[in-house]
């Protein structure tokens, strides 16, 4: 009997799409397994009680989504409300118990010496967990299961992570609730590929999920939307970090999309990189269903986006966004403002480009998250010690800890970053703007501006009344009336 719970808590849901793989490879193998899913009880501790009440199972698995919100001033951090429930478990179970997830895979093996678990996998949990199942009822030789990590004495032992070059995943989706999640607004998700070989500075996701893509065969995911179209839902999210690394196996999906005539069906957002993208990707993607593409854009400052090392430039910016209004697909630019470098120079010109260009909305997230790994961490730490460094801000006591939501904001911003931000932006409702943290702000008692889902209640209203899609372009219609930008001269 195997026990797997979904530990996020994060409002408005997000359906635990990697755990419903993880609990389908499960069955498939042929283990008893039984979802305790946090997210939509009403009483979370109350449902863990009353599970092991009536159940012994042979092994729990915690899935933990996220560390923290990625949002500086938010500071939303998670780790104690899982280490709560590790606690919570081990006085009602003598079951062993494994963490997994994303967000536990980016901090490994800090997260399993801190909650106290007996075991942890980082990287793809389908077929690593059903080897360490197997293992315990067996030799347990935890050292041929990819991506373990396992206590021996008083250390931690770990395996190379678990990114198997050949990725598959059941299609059926009939393990979690997701039509009570769609009901709810919750995010229906579907990942088409895993791992990620760009080199963006800041980026976890080749940590947590490789370095190297990892498609999924298109056929696959054309019949993970039908099961989804068959349960009344009709709007997904690809999970991808970036649909269209690679182009040429984001057109495979769209073909497979549009000849199963799935556009007609089902509506659906990605993420997608800047480059590559070009008019038959977009006439593609439109023909399959896409209604909305999030640009990881970064900046429209070519030393910024040197900075950040990104491939594209401000032409290949304007580019998107018009192929975007060709197609009539919204469209929204993720900025990373605030990173090694900038100067109000920096973003004055972001800021003044991306409103030429005319997307539907621009997210101008303030600070870069540190996780320790990243070539991000390296460039701080090559300045001197982060305890004295006058860009990194936090807000909790103590050293220094990468763990807990870290931010690096650069000194040329001044005092009050978040409030030169919004005096460049002026007013403009179709930038999502940073909110000051500083308590004297003069935005501290007013709604958040910014694009932070987590606990955001005009998103929560919104779904609330109706309202269905990605949670960026809903909010975008409550700021803006689903008005668009005119398109302008980007010269």
């Amino acid at each position: 009997m195997l026990t797997l719970i979904n530990a996020n808590r994060m409002m408005p849901p997000i359906a635990p799409v990697g755990l419903e793989y993880v609990a389908a490879a499960a069955c498939r193998a042929g283990l008893d397994v039984e979802i305790l899913d946090l997210c939509l009880a009403a009483d979370p501790a109350g449902l863990v009680a009353a599970h092991f009440a009536r159940s012994a199972p042979d092994l729990v698995g915690i899935s933990f989504r996220n560390v923290d919100d990625c949002f500086w001033p938010g500071g939303s951090w998670f780790v104690p409300e899982l280490m709560t429930l590790v606690e919570s478990i081990r006085r009602q179970c003598e079951a062993p118990i494994v963490l997994g997830g994303v967000g536990y895979s980016v901090f490994a093996r800090e997260l399993l010496d801190r909650c106290g678990a007996d075991f942890g996998i980082r990287g793809d949990g389908e077929q690593a967990l059903v080897a360490l199942v197997s293992e315990l009822g067996g030799p347990r030789r935890f050292e041929k299961v990819e991506g373990l990590l396992w206590r021996e004495g008083r250390g931690i032992r770990e395996n190379p992570p678990a990114w198997p070059h050949d990725w598959s995943a059941p299609t059926g989706r009939e393990m979690i609730d997701n039509r009570a999640y769609f009901r709810r607004g919750g995010q229906i998700g579907v990942e088409t590929r895993r791992g990620c070989p760009r080199k963006c500075l800041y980026c976890a996701d080749p940590i947590a999920k490789g370095a190297r893509t990892r498609p999924r065969s298109a056929v696959e995911v054309a019949e993970e939307f039908e099961s989804l179209a068959a349960q009344g839902i009709d709007v997904v999210h690809l999970c991808d970090a970036e649909f269209n690394v690679p182009a040429d196996q984001a057109g495979a999906v769209c073909e497979e999309l549009i000849r199963r005539r799935l556009g007609e069906r089902v509506r659906w957002y990605a993420y997608l990189a800047v480059v590559p993208f070009d008019a038959d990707l977009a006439r593609a993607m439109r023909r399959a269903g896409c209604v909305g593409i999030n640009f990881t854009g970064d900046s429209a400052s070519p030393a910024m986006l040197q900075t950040y090392r990104q491939p594209h430039g401000r032409d290949d910016l304007a580019e998107a966004v018009r192929l975007c209004r060709a197609e009539e697909i919204a469209v929204m630019i993720d900025l990373l403002l605030g990173g090694p470098g900038e100067t109000p120079h920096s973003v004055r010109e972001t800021i003044e480009f991306v409103r030429r260009i005319g997307p539907d909305c621009a997210g101008a997230a303030l600070g870069v998250r540190l996780y320790p790994g990243t070539a991000m961490a390296d460039v701080v730490a090559a300045d001197g010690p982060l305890a004295t460094n006058p860009a990194i801000h936090r807000r909790y006591p103590g050293p220094i800890d990468l763990v807990r939501p870290t931010f690096y904001v650069s000194p040329a911003l001044g005092p009050q970053p978040a409030r030169l931000v919004r005096e460049l932006i002026d007013g403009d409702p179709r930038f999502f703007t940073p909110v000051d943290h500083e308590p004297d702000s003069e935005t501290a008692a007013r709604p958040s501006t910014d694009h932070n889902y987590n606990d955001n209640q005009a998103l929560v209203d919104a779904i609330a009344a109706g309202a269905r899609g990605a949670y960026w372009d809903i909010l975008r219609k409550l700021r803006t009336g689903g008005n668009e930008w005119p398109i302008a001269n980007t010269e």
